[in-house]
């Protein structure tokens, strides 16, 4: 089954919509790492975005400040989260189990 070809309008529709994605990834990336966003408002996500659905968790948490590939890693394994899982598709106790992860790391380095 092969999907149906694209007209140039629809195709540079696809490519606004994809564009505006990016946009909106990449200043939730920014707010996270200056620390104006928190993981928590971004995964809660109560408008049901759909480009902020399609962020990775990853990335997400690589885009926070003293986190990296590794570390992020870390997290989602101690977490219990598949590194591919994206924003839209973790569940109401992963959500939850994350955030509270996060909290103790904070409170945990404040002392630090």
């Amino acid at each position: 089954m092969s999907l149906k070809p694209l007209t140039d309008a629809e195709r540079a529709a696809a490519r606004e919509k994809a564009g505006q994605a990016r946009l909106v990834r990449a200043d939730i990336k920014s707010r996270l790492k200056t620390g104006s966003l928190s993981v928590a408002e971004v995964i809660e996500n109560p408008a049901g975005d759909e480009a902020i659905g399609r962020l990775k968790v990853l990335d997400l948490l690589k885009a926070l400040p003293r986190v990296g590939d590794v570390r992020a890693g870390i997290i989602m394994a101690d977490v219990g989260i598949a590194t591919s899982r994206r924003v839209r598709g973790l569940g109401i106790h992963q959500r939850k189990a994350l955030v509270e992860y996060l909290e103790q790391q904070q409170s945990g380095s404040a002392g630090k």
